[in-house]
């Protein structure tokens, strides 16, 4: 009788010591095993609500951005920054933002350009009577990207053979003046429109931007 008690000790033992089902810890969103009921995932994104969607204005679109190291307000030391930032809906609607901002951080010059204005002198390029929307687009960014090309920036501004420019709007004579007895200015010149190129210089005198021609 012992002998068979002694014998019946192990198989009550494993009915009553039954081991923890295995768990395997997975990350979110993996796959369930297969054979296990797949659990609800109560951590999944809810669907993107496109009725609460930020309108965005395309006119603040930046389609372009040219930037230029020069000496400019000043003749040495740090150098100022030049900017071009053209912004629109399409490269044919835009506008451009031309600003020099000195080595402090201040804002010395600022003008805005029109598509136009960047456009107007393909006329000289054009094979053709007319031009493709691609073929403008392809010249308002070329004209963008060489806004700042090393031959347009001129030392002195004003040269000591150069005659007061009486077509130069707000441009007086002390200050062509006293331009032209300093050798150390550098004038900026940039093309607006089909023909109107305009030189820009800082004036010591005047302590601003002013237009030499």
């Amino acid at each position: 009788m012992r002998t068979w008690f002694l014998a019946l000790l192990p198989a009550l033992a494993a009915c009553g010591t039954a081991s923890p089902p295995e768990t395997t810890a997975t990350s979110p969103g993996a796959a369930p095993t297969a054979g296990a009921p797949r659990a609800a995932d109560s951590s999944a994104l809810p669907p993107p609500d496109t009725a609460r969607a930020k309108a965005v204005s395309a006119l603040g679109d930046t389609l372009r951005v040219v930037r230029q190291r020069h000496n400019f307000s000043h003749s040495e030391g740090p150098a100022d920054a030049f900017r071009l930032v053209f912004r629109g809906p399409s490269v044919l609607k835009g506008t451009a933002e031309f600003t020099i901002t000195d080595p402090s951080g201040q804002v010395i010059f600022r003008e805005v350009l029109t598509e136009p204005d960047l456009e107007a002198a393909l006329v000289y390029e054009m094979k053709t009577p007319t031009a493709t929307p691609a073929e403008r687009e392809a010249y308002v960014l070329r004209r963008i990207d060489q806004f700042f090309q090393p031959a347009q920036f001129q030392k002195p501004a004003v040269g000591p053979q150069a005659t007061f420019p009486s077509n130069v709007e707000n441009l007086d004579q002390a200050t062509w003046a006293d331009l032209k007895r300093r050798p150390g200015t550098i004038g900026f010149d940039y093309l607006k429109g089909k023909e109107d190129r305009q030189r820009i210089a800082w004036s010591p005198l005047k302590k601003q931007t002013v237009r030499v021609r």
